[in-house]
């Protein structure tokens, strides 16, 4: 039987084994991943995980149970798991299955055509593109990272009160670090592509972008310590989003976990910056019609010329709260719980390029690249201090790299001394996104 027949037999027989309520929930990825060293296959791996997850009301409690097996023998097997489940919670959360929204927006997540053009010619694109760095300049060395990744995610949510819903969507992502040397001196360059338009992709640009960013590395200096006018780059920005996205959850603000807690209705950043959430965004790979509860999703301005317009809300934390969901409840998998997370959370483009924005710095940073976020941040305090790599901006131009830096700050601070907005953007394969920002300083210390 498919995968429908199979989900509306589970809920027949939960609800014949005495739940109120039922709702089945189905993923399944396939994805293949290649790594090229010196124009030969390095790593080569295909994977396909699956499984369902039954969530229902048992005696007035909430349980849930996970499987990979999808046969009828594990429909016993995981009612029974449910039943177990529910019956040791302390208390009823007092939230029940979801009915559905009255409208769900129709989008397309995938792209048939990536799908069906052959893994060899997806290699032989990324030998092609390894070749060109390679024989860009002579002072390119290797590839640390020659990597290509492609993904096919199918979900679908069904429940006992006659919702029934689907998503597809795919996608393929190039990542490549570029080793370049001068005399002594050895740097890394890394680059990001992601499409599902597999014909959009260019060699010749890739590597030419790739190459560069290596390159420009070479020939780095000193700076004094001290706190600068900084420009943050967008993927930089971005990296730093996703890390303090935390701080957006209704959840964890009812657990005292974020400083917006209360917030809702009150400036907490510039006036310049509006962060949005756009589960249907051209230039991104993932979002969904529906989030983890089958909750229709929409865009929404979380917040909106630096006020803040609401909390990333699932269902529960909606209740709690005396408001609507957002529709940000989230499964990572099917194995996972309701949790909360955005669709392609992003920073709206302001009207300067990010040149501009540098011809505006009469001394400053230029920060490319973040590293070591989850070790050097804090999401409750906001507190930051981590690894970055960049360039020293003298007199509105890019003067030289800069010696490996760390750069610390507060990111509730951060949002409130955004001075300017480029108009570029940039995604993460994750969802978020930002353009690069102009902040008025943050502490620079450089070794």
């Amino acid at each position: 039987m498919n995968i429908a027949e199979y989900q509306e037999k589970l809920l027949d027989q939960a609800i014949d084994a005495g739940f109120t309520e039922a709702e089945v929930y189905f993923e399944r990825k396939n994805s293949f991943q290649c790594m090229l060293y010196e124009g030969q296959i390095d790593s080569y791996e295909t994977s396909e995980d699956g499984g369902l997850s039954l969530r229902g009301l048992h005696n007035g409690k909430m349980g849930y149970a996970y499987t990979e097996k999808l046969d009828d023998d594990s429909m016993s097997i995981l009612i029974n798991s449910v039943k177990a489940n529910a019956d040791v919670l302390d208390e009823d959360e007092g939230i029940d299955i979801f009915e559905g929204s009255n409208e769900y927006t129709p989008h397309e997540f995938y792209n048939e055509e990536l799908e069906s053009i052959g893994i060899p010619e997806k290699i032989e694109l990324l030998r092609l593109i390894e070749q060109k760095i390679r024989a860009y300049d002579s002072r390119i060395v290797t590839l640390d990272y020659c990597f290509l990744q492609e993904y096919t995610t199918e979900r679908s949510l069904a429940n006992s009160k006659n919702l029934s819903l689907s998503h597809k969507e795919n996608g393929l992502v190039i990542f490549l670090s570029t080793v370049v040397k001068e005399g002594e001196e050895l740097k890394t360059g890394s680059y990001l592509k992601m499409t599902r338009d597999f014909h959009s992709l260019n060699a010749d640009e890739i590597a030419k972008a790739a190459a560069e960013e290596a390159l420009a590395n070479l020939g780095e200096k000193s700076i004094p310590s001290g706190k600068y006018p900084i420009i943050l780059r967008s993927d930089a920005t971005a990296s730093l989003l996703s890390t303090f996205m935390p701080i957006l959850s209704a959840e964890n603000a009812q657990k005292d976990q974020s400083l917006l807690k209360g917030k809702v209705g009150q400036k907490v950043a510039s006036d310049t910056l509006t962060l949005l959430n756009a589960p249907f965004h051209p230039e991104a790979l993932s979002g969904a019609s529906f989030d983890g509860e089958g909750v229709s999703t929409k865009e929404q301005a979380i917040i909106l010329d630096g006020t803040l317009q609401t909390l990333l809300h699932n269902r529960k934390t909606a209740k709690k709260e005396g408001c609507k969901t957002s529709g940000h409840a989230h499964k990572d998998s099917y194995k996972g719980t309701l949790s909360i997370a955005p669709q392609n959370l992003y920073i709206s483009p302001g009207n300067r390029s990010q040149e501009e924005l540098i011809a505006l710095v009469s001394e400053g940073v230029l920060i490319t690249e973040l590293s070591g976020l989850h070790s050097g941040t804090n999401t409750v305090s906001g507190d930051f201090s981590v690894a970055a790599k960049g360039f020293h901006i003298q007199d509105g131009k890019i003067a030289s790299p800069v010696k490996q830096m760390t750069i610390a700050g507060n990111f509730f601070k951060f949002l409130n001394t955004i001075e300017e907005i480029s108009s570029e953007l940039f995604f993460l394969p994750d969802g978020y996104g930002s353009p690069s920002l102009f902040v008025k300083e943050l502490s620079v210390t450089v070794e």
